[in-house]
């Protein structure tokens, strides 16, 4: 590894610590995340020629422009989807859209709430995405648990579960997302062999988590701002914005599939239909109703957005997308087949590890092209490799709260601090990763699944 290899995994070390310890620090995560964005790829600056052998002369700023631009444009993607969602599920809730399903949710009893919202979570999660998904939960969970000691709870199990419910399925994930559109994983395969293991991944930390739950829910349960009934609306409107909204989140891998665009034009197009919708039934206000109306308008909740959420993202992905740029990511992957000799239950769980760290993505794609398919054996379509590869990297972010995209946006609606998650949830997602891993041992190993 080069001097200017090291030096900028120093700086994205150093700054990964600082978001670390943003309690500590009391520094916003968003102002260190552009920080590192800027530190690294200014570095980079200072050789680009020894990471682009190819490229010499005036063309090397151009190259490297390209090289910019093409990871933004891939991060902007991820952005405008978790924009588009973020917004889509604001208007629904300060609409009256979540009553309903409130409603259905409640109960008195924390641990039953604990594991109504767990499997909940766990299945949305398969069907929409895992970020979708937490978004969801959180706006439910804010109107169900008063008490914040008991929703950070709930919250950090949403992460978990959300996480589990993407990995075995083909839409859940971005990752999972990869591998099916590149022939690694069938539909079927993937969610006949790891569906158990994802679901005991999730059921061992609910269950260890239930155990700090005692007593009942405080009424009325109620939390995260203002009651919100959106009495403007009828009740038929409210559950019209509700299965606009919703359906419209489900229909996205649907839109994905059949036009093969990106995902975020799908979700641009759920929020232009929700956009015109309420609209149109918020113009028949009458005067006295127009000023409620007018605070639940997307135009306002546009304005609202979480955008330091957005910041970190673009910060840690464009930081990270430096990181593969220079090699080092495929470099540490490969090291691990040395390691290791091999051994698929090690290398890829090491990576689920290391995916709670760094962003999955990258990850996963340097595995891709490390690795190419086999025509049968266990790098074969749907082999151990490819099949532990989707449950790792999905599984293993929930080990700490910036390792997924579901974790990250929950940190910034709930304000949880990296060091509170690292203390009373990182062991036990960890423990139901490895309970998950060995389930998967055991139906290959026993059952010959």
């Amino acid at each position: 590894m080069s001097t200017l290899t090291l030096t900028i995994v120093t700086v994205f070390i150093l700054g990964y610590l600082c978001i670390a310890l943003e309690s500590f620090t009391k520094v916003n995560k968003a102002a260190v995340a552009l920080l590192m964005l800027v530190a690294c790829w200014t570095l980079f600056m200072f050789d680009p020629g020894s990471y682009l052998p190819d490229i010499a002369g005036d063309k090397i700023s151009i190259a490297v422009n390209e090289i910019i631009e093409k990871h933004l444009g891939s991060t902007s993607t991820t952005l405008f989807f978790l924009m588009g969602a973020m917004t889509i599920v604001e208007v629904v809730d300060q609409n009256g859209g979540f009553n309903f399903v409130r409603d259905m949710m409640k109960t008195k009893n924390k641990k039953a709430l604990l594991w109504r919202i767990t499997f909940m979570t766990f299945f949305l999660s398969a069907i929409l995405d895992n970020l979708t998904t937490s978004i969801v939960m959180i706006m439910i969970l804010r109107k169900l648990i008063q008490e914040r000691k008991d929703r950070l709870i709930y919250a950090s199990l949403v992460i978990i579960a959300a996480n589990s419910g993407g990995a075995f399925s083909p839409i859940g994930d971005v990752t999972t997302i990869m591998l099916w559109n590149k022939g690694l994983i069938s539909a079927a395969g993937v969610i006949k062999e790891l569906i158990v293991p994802s679901l005991v991944s999730v059921a061992l930390p609910a269950y260890i988590l239930s155990l700090s739950l005692k007593g009942e829910i405080a009424a009325p349960a109620i939390a995260g701002g203002t009651v919100t009934e959106a009495n403007e609306l009828t009740k038929k409107q409210r559950k019209t914005v509700f299965f606009i909204g919703v359906g419209g989140l489900i229909f996205v891998p649907i839109f994905k599939s059949i036009t093969h665009l990106p995902p975020f034009v799908g979700i641009l197009l759920v929020l232009g239909i929700l956009w015109t919708v309420t609209e149109l039934f918020y113009r028949h206000l009458h005067k006295d109703e127009e000023k409620g109306g007018m605070q639940k308008r997307v135009v306002n909740i546009l304005s609202r957005i979480d955008m330091s959420t957005i910041l970190f993202f673009l910060g840690i992905l464009m930081a990270v997308a430096c990181l593969e740029t220079i090699g080092v990511l495929s470099s540490m992957g490969q090291g691990l087949n040395n390691v290791f000799d091999g051994n698929h239950y090690l290398v890829t769980g090491i990576i689920g590890v290391l995916s709670s760290i760094v962003d999955n993505v990258p990850l996963v794609a340097g595995c891709m092209g490390m690795y190419p398919i086999a025509e049968v054996g266990d790098m074969a379509q749907d082999g151990i490799f490819w099949q532990l590869l989707a449950y790792c990297a999905g599984v293993g972010g929930s080990m700490l709260i910036i390792g997924s995209a579901a974790g990250v946006v929950v940190m910034g609606l709930e304000k949880i601090t990296f060091g509170w998650y690292m203390k009373k949830i990182s062991l036990v997602a960890f423990i139901g990763y490895l309970a998950g891993i060995l389930i998967y041992w055991v139906e290959k190993s026993f059952f010959g699944l």
